[in-house]
């Protein structure tokens, strides 16, 4: 063997044991399943309690959930958010449609539908309810998820929950 195919291999070898163990190994999509449940679990929570234990088992003490590519919010933030998501939208539900598995991430594409039971985002209560599509990667490490990012379509809430097309 030369000494340039030796150095590769060795360097090679450095390399690889380097690389995290999450982007070594991708997650299996059972695996997937298991880590994202209880995210969705936690958005359709009917207690403050079960908000933290569901969030809690999920994601890691310093995990983002991120709305934008420069606005992310803590755990502790994001506890306190979707706690309070209970009283005004309490029949919400979430509908995973779609589980996707890249390396270390996951990809979910889900269904939201809610009825308000006061007024929501600027549009007073007034019966009508709202379905929108999200999409969310959630990016794993160490068997936890490490950062959220998320898009909603709440433009189209509004419309629905003002009755416009």
């Amino acid at each position: 063997m030369s000494i340039l195919k030796a150095t590769g291999r060795i360097l090679a070898a450095i390399i690889s044991s380097t690389v995290p163990a999450s982007a070594q190994m991708p997650l299996s999509q059972d695996q997937a399943m298991a880590l994202v449940t209880p995210i969705y679990a936690d958005l359709t929570a009917s207690s403050s309690s079960d908000v933290r234990m569901f969030l809690e088992k999920a994601t890691t003490e310093d995990w983002q959930n991120c709305a934008t590519n420069d606005s992310c919010e803590t755990r502790e933030e994001t506890i306190a958010r979707w706690s309070g998501r209970i009283t005004r939208i309490p029949d919400f539900t979430f509908d995973m449609r779609e589980v996707l598995v890249s390396g270390n991430k996951i990809i979910v594409r889900s269904q939201a539908k809610g009825s308000p039971s006061e007024p929501f985002m600027g549009v007073p209560t007034n019966g009508r309810s709202f379905q929108l599509m999200t999409i969310d990667i959630h990016e794993v490490s160490d068997g936890k998820i490490i950062r959220t990012y998320h898009v909603e379509d709440w433009s189209k809430a509004i419309r629905q929950l003002r009755g416009e097309p």
